[in-house]
């Protein structure tokens, strides 16, 4: 739904300063997600360590402009150097989180339908996806994404309501007392599921049934209220609570309850599960058989029968439950070393499942099991406790070396058994300067640990890559590439898209990706979501861009907020498929359409069914529409280019009249923008001229990237004898012959040997002599006045990049591509 920013202002209590008049569909509280910056409200919220205003310049610059802001950051901006514009509005509230809240509290007031609230200590996100499985057949369902169930993430959830929704289902989470109200009067559940009461964040609570008598707290106003009957800690707060509600607390043991569970029986892969529920008896199966899932299935159960689910529906669903996506990652390692990182969180149940999967991984390559360990945080439990529990797990495990980081986990060294290799350290950084890492071989490691320890710092630790060749990035000349062809863009609100796949074209992404993230560019792109996560792991906040999104990849997107082109229905379903599947609603895509590259895309008669398909679920949503040149670098093909333009507009138009929102048209590469700037539409693609190569006419603009090596040996080779593999290398006169650390495998092509080309020694040309090795490579210098450890330039700022592609018959893009990433980059400012 869209609300007019006067109509927010009042709703939220908020002084309004500036006078953009405007609609807002999306509310922000996190830099890294902003998707639609025309009807996007940014709440600058204030946390412990950091302040959401810090990144309102950066917002502003890609395109926000309606911001909420506390009176004491309003006042710094009021009195900084950024200033006020009236192009904008300002929001301003005692506390942007509370005005968050309301806003969420309001819109919620406006929807009537059912909605599902869940809460408990573990299995909130598993029911609730499992309920959307159960039930979207025959529902338009809005639901929490992931586990979006604090108090910032709830109002975000409930802001997702729409005209279409026939049920809500979200999650609520609380971590101590007085949190559940606020979510509460946002979510206003009509059904209510309590999950399970464990010792999660139990820190901040005097006891479990403290806990659980705040989390009842949400169901309050609620129709009715799911349970497990056969919990005695719940079944006792819920009668303490004196709730309105109908009660299904479902049991195991007593008949009398309204939903009885006559018989569980645990199968080889999957539990059959028989029950009876107004006097009517049934049977359903699950296609798990742990303790947990069935619990699960059982909460899931009871709403599904409330919601007068028919029987033989709900054992069709049932028996096609699918899990949710585990969030282990398991990587190379060097030293024949398997990594699994799952450094997200550290509490004793998910250690458990880590070392279980540890365990298989294990037996499966015959290796020894190594753990890295932080401390758990926020147990409520005494660190002797605690880590006497943890040893059992690492015994039971049969856990060959573990090393241990910090205070806590070091003071209990003793608790574990002798009998295993064990090492300690105060925090990651002694770790990292140990060399513990440094002597791991042959081994599957466990890498669990809570964010704050930052172990993915361990993880790159073992990953590492060294090479001698290095290629040298002048980011100046980078930067004045983008504001050559910024000066081209004929408005000065066009965006621009600067493409950084392949490495950045070989020059290396993250570098790059941050240089133009602080020159405010709207877009990156890379190909695969590999490219995207790395970037995104490195602190790279911009919006990113997939062009070759991989089917198997859809997770990783969804992680890292990569948004990915589609150009088909197959990998459109897939996508929206797997959304589904992870809870999430409203995922940014780009639509490409074939206008004549015959490559990928839509054609434009299927625009009227994509738009069908688009508008049917609620998955995911078209950011922006494109196309490719096939020819825009030569005018030979320029009839054929301006027809192409005409089949985008057409078919870009028909899209975008489909849908209220803004959809963003870009057709024009490097190329177009200069040749065809009547094409330039609302966004851009820069890809070979920002790396200083015009397209148009093979000239360097400002030369990016230069590949440099040194002399590692020199030696006289008489006139009769040969260079190389093969005697290829063929000598007219007694030669001084230097051998140089790069090769084919750096991305030194094999064409260039036998004499095709040259590299220059101290500014004079030397001639490659015979093949090409795979590292090493020689060359004359015969008549250069070097020694041994002179530098070499393969190509850069003397010898252009198209001097090679030009001898190998190719484009400048295959050669910048071709360094391996093996190849040490440098990265300077003029």
């Amino acid at each position: 739904m869209s609300y007019a920013i006067e109509s927010i202002a009042k709703s939220i209590g908020a002084r309004r300063v500036g006078e953009y008049e405007t609609t807002i569909d999306w509310l922000l509280t996190d830099s890294r997600s902003l998707s639609f910056p025309e009807e996007t409200l940014f709440f600058a919220l204030a946390t412990k360590r950091n302040s959401g205003a810090r990144y309102i310049p950066d917002l502003y610059d890609r395109g926000v402009r309606n911001f909420v802001v506390s009176e004491e950051d309003f006042k710094e901006i009021e009195s900084g150097e950024w200033g006020v514009e009236s192009s904008l509005n300002f929001l301003v509230v005692p506390n942007p989180l509370k005005a968050l809240q309301k806003l969420a509290e309001v819109h919620r007031e406006k929807f009537k339908m059912p909605v599902i609230g869940i809460t408990g200590s573990n299995g909130k996100t598993i029911v609730k996806e499992w309920l959307h499985q159960l039930l979207s057949p025959d529902r338009c369902i809005v639901r929490s994404p992931r586990s979006y169930n604090s108090q910032i993430g709830v109002p975000l959830s409930v802001w997702q309501l729409n005209e279409e929704a026939e049920l809500g289902i979200f999650e609520a989470g609380i971590s101590e007392m007085g949190e559940m109200g606020a979510l509460k009067r946002m979510i206003k559940p009509t059904i209510g599921i309590l999950t399970n009461i464990g010792g999660a964040h139990q820190e901040n609570f005097f006891s479990l049934q403290e806990k659980c008598m705040e989390k009842l707290t949400l169901f309050k106003d609620c129709d009715v209220v799911i349970y497990n009957g056969d919990n005695e800690l719940i079944s006792n707060c819920v009668a303490k609570s004196m709730l309105t509600a109908r009660e299904i607390a479902w049991s195991r043991t007593d008949i009398e309850r309204p939903l009885h569970i006559s018989r569980v029986t645990k199968k080889e892969d999957h539990t059959v599960i028989s029950y009876r529920y107004l006097d009517m008896d049934n049977t359903f199966c699950i296609p798990f058989i742990d303790d947990a899932s069935i619990e699960n299935a059982l909460n899931c159960l009871a709403a599904c029968l409330y919601l007068m689910t028919p029987a033989d529906q709900i054992t069709e669903r049932m028996a096609r439950l699918e899990p949710i996506a585990m969030r282990l990652e398991v990587k190379e390692g060097k030293n024949n070393c398997v990594l699994i990182n799952d450094s997200y969180n550290s509490d004793l149940a998910s250690l458990d499942i880590a070392l279980d999967f540890l365990v298989r991984r294990s037996e499966k390559k015959g290796l020894n099991r190594t753990l890295i360990l932080s401390d758990i945080l926020e147990t409520g439990q005494s660190t002797a406790t605690l880590y006497r529990r943890v040893a059992q797990l690492v015994q039971s495990r049969g856990i060959n070396k573990l090393i241990g980081v910090g205070p806590e986990i070091s003071s209990c060294a003793t608790r574990f058994d002798a009998g295993i290799e064990r090492y300690f350290f105060p925090n990651t950084e002694a770790l990292l300067a140990s060399d513990v890492l440094k002597s791991l071989h042959s081994e599957v490691i466990l890498i669990k640990g809570s964010r704050i320890f930052n172990f993915d710092k361990v993880s790159e630790a073992l990953e590492l890559k060294v090479h001698e060749t290095i290629l040298e990035v002048n980011l100046h000349a980078m930067v004045e590439n983008l504001n050559h062809y910024r000066s081209m863009l004929r408005h000065p609100e066009t965006k621009m898209i600067c493409m950084v796949k392949a490495s950045a074209y070989g020059a290396g992404s993250y570098e790059i990706a941050k240089t133009l993230q602080e020159h405010h560019v709207d877009y990156l792109a890379v190909a695969v979501a590999d490219e995207g996560s790395e970037l995104r792991k490195a602190g790279i906040t911009s919006s990113i861009m997939i062009m070759d999104p991989e089917l198997t990849a859809f997770k990783t997107m969804f992680d890292y907020k990569l948004e990915p082109e589609v150009y088909n229905f197959h990998l459109l379903d897939a996508l929206i498929k797997a959304a589904k599947k992870e809870g999430i609603t409203n995922f940014p895509i780009h639509i490409k359409l074939d206008t004549g590259m015959h490559r990928l895309g839509f054609a434009v008669e299927d625009i009227p069914l994509l738009i069908h398909r688009l508008k049917n679920q609620s998955a995911v949503i078209p950011r922006s529409v494109f196309s490719h040149f096939v020819g825009s670098d030569s005018p030979q093909f320029d009839a054929f280019t301006r027809r192409q333009i005409e089949l985008f507009e057409k078919g870009s138009q028909e899209l975008q009249a489909a849908f209220p929102h803004k959809i963003l048209r870009h057709i024009c590469n490097t190329a177009g923008i200069e040749r065809f700037p009547g094409a330039q539409f609302d966004m851009v693609r820069l890809g070979i001229g920002l790396y200083g190569v015009s397209p148009i006419d093979n000239s360097i603009i400002h030369n990016v990237s230069t590949l440099k090596t040194t002399i590692l040996q020199i030696r006289d080779v008489s006139e009769e004898d040969t260079v190389g593999y093969s005697r290829m290398g063929h000598l007219t006169r007694p030669s001084r012959i230097a051998a140089i650390p790069i090769g084919y495998a750096d991305g030194l092509n094999r064409h260039l040997g036998r004499g095709n080309a040259y590299c220059l020694v101290n500014g004079k040309k030397a001639a490659y002599v015979g093949n090409i090795c795979m590292d090493v490579c020689m060359i004359d210098v015969t008549d250069i006045d070097c020694r041994e450890g002179d530098q070499v330039i393969i190509f850069g700022d003397d010898l252009p990049i198209t001097v090679l592609s030009d001898k190998l018959d190719t484009i400048p893009y295959e050669v910048l591509t071709s360094i391996s990433t093996r190849v040490k980059r440098v990265y300077y400012q003029e």
